[in-house]
């Protein structure tokens, strides 16, 4: 379950986990999408310096190699930057936004697929006015790419967590009892949960005790869903222990399971 308002989308888990992503704005996506401009001109200068190679030696090849090289720039940079750099060509790293599934699920590269292959449809007439069109019409910001894939862009912090270890506490991780089933948990989890999850440990003593045991719980119930661990590593674990042995799995990839 989703809602939006103003320039922020509100996601509810079947789980009972909510949490909030800043949807990104028209003017900072189109800046990026300049910057992406920039960046495919100067492939498009080195790609034309191969195509007069081969017109050289032969005019047909040089046109074809020509029409296939501005099809693969125009819909390879954006799909191959956003499947490898999970959801962020260059102008969105630059902008710190990124491309999301919908309903706050990991970005499957169908979805990456899907969304630049109509970016051919969102850039007509020209200057992306299909595209625009739409992202000023949707509540979500989406053009009709992000509507066809169940993407939607948003903000991303550049986020440094304050004083984790201190967060923690320093405590026994039994989850590190098990390395593979903590590869599966980074897979599946998303950052804005994770997040969420974190904010809550560093607010914990805001909080009273009803609604920290009720969220907590919320938040233990979304994690064991992702992935089930052993009975034998969370044994007479609370749930506000079992949030913290996820956020520990998240951030702290190479300690050691006992961190003294």
């Amino acid at each position: 379950m989703s809602a939006v308002t103003p320039s922020v989308l509100k996601i509810s888990t079947p789980e009972g986990v909510s949490f909030s992503l800043a949807l990104a704005g028209p003017v900072t996506r189109a800046v990026a999408m300049l910057i992406d401009f920039a960046v495919g001109l100067a492939i498009n200068k080195i790609v034309n310096q191969l195509v007069a190679a081969i017109s050289t030696v032969s005019m047909d090849a040089g046109m074809a190699t020509g029409v296939l090289m501005q099809f693969v720039i125009m819909f390879g940079y954006a799909t191959i930057c956003e499947l490898l750099f999970n959801g962020q060509t260059i102008g969105k790293r630059l902008l710190s936004i990124r491309v999301m599934d919908e309903r706050g699920l990991r970005l499957r590269p169908g979805q990456v697929l899907i969304r630049n292959l109509l970016r051919f449809v969102d850039v007509l007439p020209y200057a992306y006015a299909v595209g625009g069109i739409f992202c000023m019409l949707s509540p979500r910001g989406q053009r009709l790419g992000d509507l066809a894939a169940g993407t939607i862009v948003v903000r991303t912090e550049r986020y440094e967590p304050p004083a984790i270890d201190d967060v923690l506490g320093g405590k026994y991780n039994s989850f590190r009892e098990c390395p593979h089933l903590q590869a599966r948990l980074r897979q599946k989890v998303t950052p804005a949960v994770v997040q969420y999850a974190l904010s809550s440990l560093i607010r914990n003593d805001d909080l009273t005790t009803e609604a920290r045991l009720k969220l907590y719980s919320q938040m233990a119930a979304h994690f064991r869903n992702l992935v089930t661990f052993p009975e034998e590593t969370t044994f007479g674990l609370t749930d506000e222990q079992y949030v913290r042995n996820v956020v520990d799995t998240i951030y702290h990839r190479d300690k050691p399971a006992f961190q003294r």
